[in-house]
């Protein structure tokens, strides 16, 4: 009845030479590249390459972490569920302590949100662990408080993409300031949400993965699905 494309392999083929062709993607490393270009997948909008901020090495230091078994600490239930459990090289446990507890309590004892609460019970595994949040700014404000005032040791690396109109611009633009030595991306401005950070994340992985790089440690493009 309509007339489209129907193999996936194809599919995935022509969505990623679309974004090599359309996307500005000159200023990312080698190894940014094959992350933003997810990253721009996930959202179907070329343009936002340009709102791709890569701080220190995020993609050394997130597979090392990924590589050692380190877990994966989410925001939001979404992104827990959207993070292909496969790919990830060592079975890295996928944690979301957002319904942990009495984290109603907490919010209430600390004056925030619940999703900023519950950045609280990572204490015992965030260190050099690969944070994910992409629905709460005001998870992203607490837990770089938290590091700056000591209370939380510091992750491997921050994948910081809340969404929304209210503080999501200004917590990403905090990251970008005051992450300091932790590498991080980020998207700027409103734009960000679950199904975007969830894609960062498998796109990481996927470059953790052995089988999917070369013997230099690189991307091996036609294996991730890149070419």
């Amino acid at each position: 009845m309509f007339d489209y494309l129907r193999d996936p392999q194809e599919i995935y083929a022509k969505s990623f030479a679309t974004i090599e062709a359309e996307a500005d993607l000159a200023r990312f490393s080698k190894t940014e590249r094959p992350v933003a270009i997810r990253i721009i997948h996930a959202c179907g909008m070329v343009e936002m390459a340009g709102q791709i901020a890569f701080g220190g090495d995020l993609c050394g230091a997130a597979t090392r972490a990924l590589r050692a078994g380190k877990p994966v600490l989410c925001d939001a239930e979404m992104i827990r569920h959207g993070i292909i459990s496969r790919l990830l090289p060592a079975e890295n446990p996928v944690l979301c302590t957002l319904n942990d507890g009495d984290t109603h309590g907490l919010a209430a004892q600390l004056g925030t949100t619940r999703s900023a609460a519950a950045v609280e019970a990572w204490v015992d595994h965030i260190e050099n662990a690969i944070i994910a949040i992409g629905n709460a700014p005001t998870a992203l404000f607490h837990l770089l408080e938290a590091i700056h005032q000591g209370r939380l040791p510091k992750p491997a690396a921050i994948i910081g993409m809340p969404v929304g109109f209210v503080g999501a611009a200004e917590s990403k633009d905090a990251l970008i300031e005051h992450a300091g030595d932790i590498p991080f991306v980020t998207l700027r401005g409103r734009f960000g949400g679950s199904a975007v950070t969830a894609a960062t994340v498998n796109a990481l992985a996927r470059l953790a993965r052995d089988d999917e790089t070369t013997p230099d440690g690189t991307l091996d493009r036609k294996k991730a699905g890149l070419s």
